[in-house]
């Protein structure tokens, strides 16, 4: 749990004072049944009235004291937790930034959400609970112990045999029912993502029909988890009544045992009175510590987890000695006989790829279905890393180069069109402020974003909803593409973000493109001969494999492959 400490360091003398606080509450209420005492065998059985004023007086004291105590304690721990949970949700976040495909995949985004959000709350929970009452129980039980002691030490050895009892009680309960709560924990990130395919799927789902059977799905999942917790909170609940059970019983031994002292004139009313509630102390004490026991092991639990992302090395990260790229507006991306399996496959998604994407010229890519067309791009931009071969961009081997450096070279449009909640403005900007509203409006209108958004209430103004939904699906991947292009990089990746368009909208952007990106490096991955066909370069993938490289004719002549894809695609006369 080393990294996790390292996010309550911060407040480590916020931790020390309450600690304090928490301390001083214990001897104010250890002092308070000794000053009762008092007032019962000085003050009440001889009729001294001001003892007992003066001791009152000084009870209320104690007892004022103790409230301000109490409310500075509970401030302060909330705002350890609170702030300790704050800080470790942003850690959580700015590491998963850090991770690659593969590190995110290793975990599951599901889990991923659950470990930031249900985890952080169940450690901030307990560090709460934690400074309130883990040093407070055993200080309370200790202390009661020895004022117990210091009134009548053979009364208050029948501890000896009731305390064992309680601790035996507490330790079975809490053994069996830790198990249950990292279960509970794993069952919590299943429940999570069954939801979430539910609400990310709910089109395919109705499309289908099948509500029926995702609730069926989710209630299966929900009823899980809710027998395991009402499992281990069973197991939990038997806590309280043991407690109570035995320590009702020792208040019993305590009375019994204690009249025939007092009978015997061994023992003082007040002095039994006080023992009493020294008993009571040790046995809220104990109280504590069994809720400390059934609140700890999930927190445990949940601190593994986030432990593991915290402490899990990033897989591709910056080299410490990064190489500097050319200071220059332009790039030239080269592949040299690059190899790549996804983790755990049986096969290479690609397999010695080589080819090289002059600045200022268009490369096509081309192939069937999980031929590695989008694999290639994930490795120009470092979301995975080669297994063999070499890619450069200027000549410099992007292993080498700093991760941000080869990313701010790419302006990149994904395969499946992001929309953030925000206006368009800001989707195409995003978060990048040295962007003109000039550099929007360019690249709105190379992009083909101008006509629609012109037609909005308040155009570029407009607030988009989360996730776009407030636009079709060829104006995402309009609105994708321009937030590549805004950024003005030298090289240009468009991951099949065409297919979504018409003809007539495709001809014009790719018209645009060619007309005032001369100067940038465009590689375009497109299932579409006809967007591809005026390309400088096109490559066709294979299952993996460079199969064919070069113009349109020349593929045409050479490669069967592209022929195929071709002639399923267009007619004679189109070919022609």
């Amino acid at each position: 749990m080393k990294n996790i400490g390292l996010y309550l360091k911060p407040y480590r003398w916020w931790m020390v004072l309450t600690i304090s606080l928490v301390i001083t509450r214990a001897m104010t209420e250890l002092y308070l049944p000794n000053l009762m005492s008092e007032i019962v065998d000085r003050g009440i059985v001889t009729g001294n009235i001001d003892l007992i004023v003066r001791t009152g007086m000084v009870m209320l004291g104690v007892t004022m004291l103790t409230f301000a105590v109490i409310f500075c304690t509970s401030f302060l721990s909330s705002q350890v937790s609170a702030r300790f949970a704050r800080d470790l949700r942003k850690g959580i976040f700015e590491k998963v930034e850090q991770f690659s495909l593969e590190d995110i995949e290793a975990f599951g985004i599901a889990s991923l959400i659950t470990r930031t959000t249900n985890d952080v709350n169940q450690i901030q929970q307990a560090l709460m609970m934690t400074l309130r009452m883990v040093v407070m129980a055993p200080v309370m039980a200790i202390g009661s112990m020895i004022m117990a002691f210091s009134k009548n030490a053979r009364l208050s050895s029948i501890l000896f045999v009731s305390i064992p009892i309680l601790l035996l009680g507490v330790y079975f309960i809490t053994r069996k029912a830790i198990p249950f709560f990292r279960k509970m924990q794993e069952k919590v990130d299943r429940l999570n993502q069954v939801l979430r395919e539910n609400l990310t799927g709910i089109r395919v789902i109705r499309a289908f029909g099948k509500n029926e059977y995702e609730t069926r799905r989710f209630v299966e999942t929900n009823v899980d988890l809710t027998e395991t917790s009402l499992k281990v909170h069973r197991i939990i609940a038997l806590v309280s009544p043991v407690m109570m059970m035995v320590m009702n019983a020792t208040i019993i031994a305590l009375l019994a045992f204690g009249s025939f002292q007092i009978d015997s004139g061994t023992l003082q009313i007040g002095e039994l009175m006080a023992i009493i509630q020294y008993i009571l102390h040790i046995m809220h004490a104990f109280f504590m510590m069994s809720m400390i026991f059934s609140f700890l092991p999930r927190a445990e639990v949940s601190a593994r987890r986030i432990e593991a992302i915290l402490s899990r090395p990033v897989s591709i990260g910056s080299n410490t000695a990064s190489v500097s790229f050319p200071n220059q507006a332009s790039a030239t991306v080269t592949f040299k006989e690059v190899s790549f399996r996804y983790p755990g496959a049986s096969e290479p998604a690609l397999c010695d790829i080589s080819f090289t994407s002059a600045s200022g010229k268009t490369t096509a890519i081309i192939g069937s279905t999980a031929s590695g067309k989008t694999t290639l791009l994930n490795l120009l931009m470092r979301f995975y890393e080669t297994e063999k071969g070499t890619i450069l961009i200027d000549g410099v081997d992007i292993r080498s180069a700093d991760l941000q450096e080869v990313r701010a070279k790419i302006g990149y449009a994904t395969q499946k069109a992001m929309v953030f909640t925000g206006t368009v403005k800001e989707n195409i900007r995003f978060g990048r402020e040295e962007i003109s509203d000039a550099h929007i409006e360019r690249a709105m209108r190379i992009a083909q974003v101008t006509p629609f958004v012109e037609a909005m209430p308040n155009k570029a103004d407009t607030v988009l909803a989360q996730g776009g939904t407030n636009l079709s699906g060829g104006q995402r991947q309009r609105l994708s593409i321009a937030r590549a292009i805004a950024g003005d990089q030298p090289i240009l990746l468009f991951d099949d973000t065409f297919s979504a368009l018409d003809f007539k909208t495709d001809a014009k952007l790719r018209l645009a493109l060619r007309a005032e990106l001369k100067n940038k490096t465009i590689l375009i991955v497109a299932q579409r001969v006809a967007t591809i066909m005026d390309a400088d370069q096109i490559l066709v993938l294979k299952n993996g494999l460079l199969v064919g490289k070069g113009t349109h004719a020349q593929l045409m002549q050479d490669c069967p492959e592209y022929r195929e894809i071709v002639f399923s695609q267009l007619s004679e006369e189109e070919i022609a």
